[in-house]
């Protein structure tokens, strides 16, 4: 649906004091921004670029550490017997160079390892997934051509639209799924975060960290709804033996719920808290939204700790865990830092980009497109004019699991 067209109608609900985007019709409008301009997904994604940077030796690992499954033998159209195909899903594969490199790693560590030791070269098959207002059309356009001769795609490739908070694939489907940067985003907004009876009324803050109990013990509580959804879909999925590979934005463990960034220089600087705090109360100042409609719009992320994590996979059941661990990624580089520092233009235009590769869809659908251009601006503003903020250094939190089907 396109932005204009929610917005519309969320409106014509909000008049009824109903939310209905923000809760069941979320996964409608929750997506990064497609295309390939200045502001979408494809441009901002250095962060979840930084995090597979990080993360891909331990999947390399994960896949050398399982076991080579079995693969059946099929009857082929000359009689011949044909090795069955290998099945892979990137699990909110968004768009650009992030989900081609991850399933490019994990076709070939496989294929190597078929080669090495079992002697076979088999079939891939990828399924890339994300929610239906995903662009796929950008992230197929993007794809190699096949081939098995080079070192082009040597995979089959799928699309598969769907929140991945429910099933999307047959039973004992597939063999490996992968879900990088995707897993902190949530089905929906709690419902009680949004009823202004509510304790849990998030009155005056778009996220919640350093919110009111009630609030994050709402998110909390979807939060491990969630999870615990995703893993059982998986449990049902995934082969056994087959390996489940998951990165998502964390907390440390030490810090509380209401604690989700892990120190106070991050937090400051994170773009979910401060400046964009910052830049819808601007609006609100300048008489160009209500109060109501600034109270109203929540970010829908939560960034659990591993005890969480843990927790949810122990009640889940069906997967043995051969890593659990949380790490801290910086957000740019000493000299790309320094570059800000002497130009915090360019700093503050390059986060309101990255704002706009991650939050631009749901924020239209709130505001509708100009005052969701307002809302950039103020946000680029404040960010370029915080000159103290530019000397500190902000850290993102992963949590890195990896998990075998029982």
């Amino acid at each position: 649906m396109a932005a204009t067209s929610c917005f519309n109608e969320l409106n014509k609900y909000l008049k009824k004091g109903e939310h209905p985007i923000w809760t069941a019709g979320l996964q409608r409008i929750l997506c990064m921004q497609g295309g390939d301009d200045d502001g979408s997904y494809a441009k901002n994604s250095e962060a979840p670029a930084s995090a597979l940077t990080v993360s891909k030796p331990l999947l390399v690992e994960a896949i050398q550490s399982m076991k080579l499954l079995k693969l059946e033998l099929a009857a082929g159209d000359d009689d011949e017997q044909q090795l069955d195909s290998l099945r892979i899903a990137d699990l909110g594969c968004a768009t650009g160079y992030n989900t081609l490199a991850t399933v490019d790693l994990v076709v070939e560590t496989l294929r190597h390892r078929y080669k090495q030791e079992a002697g076979l070269d088999p079939e891939f098959e990828a399924f890339f997934s994300d929610l239906p207002s995903n662009d796929f059309n950008s992230l197929f356009r993007s794809l190699p051509p096949f081939s098995l001769s080079d070192h082009k795609r040597r995979y089959y490739a799928a699309g598969v639209p769907g929140s991945f908070y429910h099933r999307l694939f047959p039973k004992g489907k597939l063999h490996v799924a992968v879900s990088l940067s995707a897993l902190h985003w949530l089905s929906q907004i709690p419902e009680s975060v949004l009823d202004k009876r509510s304790r849990a009324w998030n009155e005056g803050r778009a996220w919640i960290d350093g919110a009111k109990r009630e609030v994050v013990e709402a998110y909390a509580k979807q939060s491990k709804d969630d999870l615990m959804a995703f893993i059982r879909c998986r449990r049902e999925e995934i082969v056994k033996g087959g390996m489940l590979f998951m990165l998502m934005a964390g907390r440390p463990g030490s810090n509380r719920p209401e604690e989700q960034i892990g120190d106070p220089d991050s937090r400051a600087k994170h773009p979910f808290t401060s400046s964009m705090d910052q830049a819808w109360e601007d609006l609100l100042n300048e008489g160009l939204i209500e109060k109501e409609t600034r109270d109203t719009f929540n970010i829908p992320a939560y960034m659990r700790s591993t005890e969480e994590v843990e927790e949810a996979f122990e009640e889940c059941g069906g997967f043995e865990m051969t890593r659990l661990e949380y790490r801290r990624i910086v957000e740019y580089s000493k000299e790309k830092q320094q570059e800000w520092i002497m130009d915090p233009v360019s700093y503050g235009r390059a986060k309101a980009n990255l704002v706009r590769a991650t939050l631009r869809p749901i924020v239209e659908a709130h505001l509708g497109p100009t005052l969701s251009h307002e809302l950039f601006k103020r946000f680029e503003n404040r960010a370029s004019q915080d000159l103290a903020m530019l000397h500190k250094t902000c850290f993102y939190g992963v949590i890195i699991v990896s998990a075998i089907r029982k």
